[in-house]
């Protein structure tokens, strides 16, 4: 049978991957061919999230599997086929299950995982992370460059908890270059830029990956189909940009 174990140590967890084997009385099994991974936290390290992603696929977008979160007891378990995946724990302060690893949360690095009849046991070390470069940095806070707004709902009332995604190219497919912090209870964001340009913008309430059914998304734009251009003036805050958010149907 497939275990995971996780140990917390200090500022660190570590947790052992061990495969499960296919004979016939073997718990892990079931009748779509799916392996069931199940473990548990010996070390108490509750909030902890599994991530699986298959060869190939973008480590910082959706993963092709999310363990739920460890609970007080430790328990955690889910199925993937047979395969090759890689394998990266995240722990975040704030107990989401998205969005990115910053200064505080705990990650691991990542792992290769052969999921198959032979048994092989992994260990993985997540450490606090000490500093934050990516998007949610303050850094760009002396430039004096960025973009505000107020983020409406569709009933039109200043929505708390959302963030402002900024890309830097009209498709908005790929990894927003930037994101803010969550609105303010009167709706309002601001986001610092490390420079003057072009952007379009999405303000949305999860992060990681397309929006999914049930979630709150909306794109600025002055009522085309593409999203509008937001041209920020180096040491220049843009004013007024609001957007308004719908639930995904």
């Amino acid at each position: 049978m497939k275990r995971f174990v996780l140990f917390a140590l200090s500022a660190l967890v570590l947790f052992s991957l061990a495969a499960c084997t296919d004979s016939g009385n073997t718990a892990g099994s079931d009748n779509d061919g799916l392996k069931q991974l199940s473990g548990q936290v010996v070390m108490p390290l509750e909030g902890t999230y599994l991530y699986i992603y298959k060869k190939g696929m973008d480590l910082y977008g959706p993963a092709f599997a999310v363990s739920q979160a460890t609970g007080t007891d430790g328990q955690f378990d889910f199925s993937l086929p047979a395969g090759d995946y890689v394998v990266v724990a995240r722990k975040r302060q704030g107990g989401e299950s998205s969005g990115p690893v910053v200064a505080g949360d705990n990650r691991s690095e990542f792992i290769n995982l052969t999921v198959s009849a032979d048994v092989k046991d992994l260990t993985i070390v997540a450490p606090i992370k000490v500093g934050d470069t990516r998007r949610l940095s303050e850094a760009a806070d002396a430039t004096k460059t960025g973009i505000s707004g107020i983020i409406f709902d569709s009933d039109g009332n200043p929505l708390e908890g959302t963030r402002v995604h900024v890309y830097d190219h009209v498709q908005m497919s790929e990894r927003p270059k930037f994101v803010s912090e969550k609105t303010t209870p009167d709706g309002r964001y601001l986001i610092y830029l490390p420079k003057g340009g072009t952007y379009y913008l999405a303000a949305r309430d999860k992060f990681g990956g397309p929006p999914k059914l049930g979630d709150l998304y909306g794109r600025y734009d002055q009522g085309t189909i593409e999203p509008s251009a937001v041209v920020v003036t180096e040491g220049e805050v843009l004013k007024d940009i609001n957007i308004t958010v719908t639930k995904v149907w």
